[in-house]
């Protein structure tokens, strides 16, 4: 038995807002037996562009019942049956939501015409309710309304019984059945091309925009994982409605997808990633030569067109770093910018060749104490002339990462930078490998720096 559902409510996600309008039809498979609609009371106001969509008024839902008091009703006709509904997660979230803060618990299998009519009718031009009725002539009495769209999805659900011809209804009924779970306007078949491997995955919306980017140990497995449950929050249904399609990059190891994965959310700056945006760093230690030919160190927050000597999240931590280079090396406080009161500076006892030779002994300090090294792994992609992945750490930053053909050895460091694709630079990244080579010291390969090579 299939009970085939349509609801109009106050707003696009369950947690948030309210059902305005139920229909239910209950289906035995050849015809419709029984039939249930009813306006709700919302207990909030239906915003005016929801009124304009639907005609469904305050006034209208004013003398209607309360959800709390149609629930038994909803329940005995849901439980037991098959949750039929076009994009069926949407109307599934709401109704099992508020089914919930009336103390019903439904736990149904779900079957999606959207996704139903992609496989059982391919071919036509657009999937929605409207455009795919019109398609089949199939009236819409009421659009918008519970009741009219619930009566048009039992005929297109007819018309889908009808042409199912390999079984797509009952391959979608089984328990391992992960399609059913998909976002509506994602083909089954761009999730089933994934490949189980390490790499970076790419969420695209309807007119191709990157809208999210992840990374994976396994691909197939992360991507769906995003999919195994439908929480009734804003946040998840909207990203839901926005999928059209996945993409992804594959990578050399899980490290490499971690790297990735940040280095992408930076370039592109995708709507639904929130974590990582955040990483980045603040200040740098800069230096640049005044009017009088001195070289000056300074602490500036970051300049994209600068690089800088080094990086730092925290002000403190730069301004810290500045002290003991003036301290090891005799600079002048002053024309670091760390002491800002007036008075003498080095400039009057010292010349520009003399007190920059300083400077130049504390930048070669700070290069040679920030180590050069690689993190090499093993790894196992399609191209089988590449047998190692590279990550090369350059004075203590993130250069880039690369593959190694099978022929190459990892000893220096300009030799390694053949191979490897500079990125931008990040304090997460830096840590990462930094992590990541304390743990796998074995992983770890101290490069030659030397100039004459």
């Amino acid at each position: 038995m299939y009970a085939i559902v349509d609801i109009e409510t106050t707003g696009g996600y369950a947690s948030g807002n309210s059902i305005s309008e139920i229909a239910i039809a209950i289906h035995d498979g050849e015809k419709m037996v029984e039939y249930f609609e009813t306006l709700i009371n919302p207990q909030t106001p239906i915003p005016r562009y929801i009124q304009a969509l639907t005609g469904i008024t305050n006034a209208m839902v004013s003398q209607a019942p309360l959800f709390e008091e149609v629930a038994p009703k909803i329940y005995s006709l849901l439980h037991d049956k098959v949750f039929v509904a076009h994009n069926v997660n949407f109307d599934y979230s709401f109704i099992k939501h508020q089914l919930a803060q009336c103390g019903y618990d439904i736990d149904c299998k779900k079957l999606c015409t959207v996704r139903l009519g992609r496989k059982v009718l391919p071919g036509q031009n657009s999937y929605s309710l409207g455009n795919l009725c019109r398609s089949l002539e199939i009236e819409i009495e009421q659009r918008h309304r519970a009741g009219g769209d619930a009566l048009a999805t039992v005929k297109l659900f007819e018309c889908i019984l009808q042409n199912d011809l390999e079984g797509d209804i009952q391959a979608m009924l089984k328990g391992n059945s992960k399609e059913q779970f998909l976002p509506p306007n994602l083909p089954v078949e761009k999730v089933a091309q994934l490949p189980s491997c390490p790499g970076v995955y790419y969420f695209h919306n309807q007119k191709g925009k990157i809208v999210y980017v992840g990374k994976a140990k396994d691909l197939k497995k992360r991507v769906n994982s995003h999919f195994s449950n439908n929480k009734p929050g804003k946040q998840k249904q909207e990203f839901l409605r926005e999928i059209y399609n996945i993409s992804f990059q594959l990578c050399g190891s899980e490290l490499m997808a971690f790297i990735l994965e940040s280095i992408e959310i930076k370039r592109l700056w995708p709507l639904y990633n929130r974590s990582l945006k955040g990483f980045q760093q603040t200040y740098g230690l800069y230096m640049y030569e005044d009017g009088r030919g001195y070289q000056r160190l300074v602490i500036e927050k970051i300049k994209r067109q600068l690089r800088p000597l080094y990086t730092f999240n925290l002000l403190l931590d730069g301004i810290n770093l500045l002290k003991k280079l003036i301290e090891a090396f005799d600079l002048c406080a002053r024309l670091c910018f760390v002491d800002v009161s007036p008075g003498a500076t080095l400039a009057d006892e010292l010349s520009p060749n003399e007190y920059n030779e300083r400077v130049n002994n504390a930048i070669q300090y700070l290069s040679s104490s920030l180590p050069s090294f690689a993190v090499v792994e093993d790894i196992a992609l399609p191209k089988k002339e590449y047998k190692q992945g590279i990550i090369l750490m350059e004075k203590g930053s993130f250069y880039g990462m690369g593959y190694l053909p099978a022929n190459v050895s990892c000893t220096h460091i300009e030799e390694v930078k053949k191979h490897v694709t500079q990125y931008p630079e990040s304090d997460y990244i830096r840590g990462l490998v930094y992590q990541y080579a304390s743990k796998y010291p074995q992983r770890k390969v101290e490069l030659n720096t030397q100039s004459n090579y």
